[in-house]
């Protein structure tokens, strides 16, 4: 019988297998954050104003008024007269006033900026008044004529109570100075560029006037030596709107 060969044992040439390699993950770069400069805005230069203008008179955009039933003129004088008025107001009230009507005045601010612009000489009078029962320190005023321009009525009272023209005129303020029972509206001119004349006044008119520097009006104002309403309205508003501040 054949013998029985036994199967070759299969050659084994598998080695161990290899101990895993670790694959590190590569390390990420670092990247340096771009720096991103930022963009400042232009600079503007805002030229600066040599002087702060004036401003015209502002007017109310809508103006409300009463409705009359009836209007009687109880007195009449040269320079006003004065109504019993009944009538029912804008908020639908019912009343009664007596009111003084009156043309309107007109207020003259003269500066004379010749010697100084950052400290000019004003205008100022000084009159007895009755009604205040003393003499008060003002600016040039007077009352308008019925249908009188105020413009022309401010030169005209410039001239009449001091002799000065002006070569400048700028409307500065209007005000009411007593709305409770007075309708008299008061309307501020700034006169500048003075030119020297000969003042011709009423003749019930005395009047004084002198220049006197802005610093020391304001002075004046800060005693209490200046009570007149006109002429305090008028001085303050300008000094701050030019921007002049009081010397201490």
């Amino acid at each position: 019988m054949p013998s029985k060969k036994k199967p070759a044992k299969a050659a084994i040439t598998s080695k161990a297998p290899k101990k895993a390699v670790k694959v590190k993950p590569a390390a990420a770069k670092k990247t340096k954050a771009t720096k991103v400069k930022a963009v400042k805005a232009p600079k503007v230069k805002t030229p600066k104003a040599k002087g702060k203008k004036l401003s015209r008179i502002p007017q109310p955009a809508v103006v409300e008024t009463a409705q009359m039933i009836s209007s009687e003129v109880v007195y009449t004088g040269p320079l006003f007269k004065i109504l019993h008025d009944k009538l029912i107001e804008p908020g639908g009230r019912e009343s009664e006033r007596d009111v003084i009507r009156h043309n309107g005045s007109v207020v003259i601010l003269a500066i004379d900026t010749s010697k100084s612009k950052k400290d000019p000489w004003l205008v100022i009078e000084r009159q007895y008044r009755h009604a205040a029962n003393q003499f008060l320190w003002e600016l040039p005023a007077g009352k308008l004529e019925a249908g009188e321009e105020p413009l022309v009525g401010a030169k005209r009272e410039l001239a009449e109570e001091t002799g000065y023209a002006a070569k400048k005129w700028t409307p500065l303020v209007e005000y009411y100075a007593s709305p409770g029972f007075l309708g008299e509206s008061m309307i501020v001119f700034l006169a500048e560029g003075l030119v020297a004349g000969d003042a011709h006044p009423e003749e019930d008119e005395k009047i004084e006037f002198r220049l006197v520097k802005l610093s020391e009006v304001l002075k004046m104002i800060d005693k209490g030596a200046i009570l007149d309403g006109k002429t305090l309205t008028s001085v303050l508003l300008y000094a701050r709107r030019t921007g002049r501040k009081r010397k201490k």
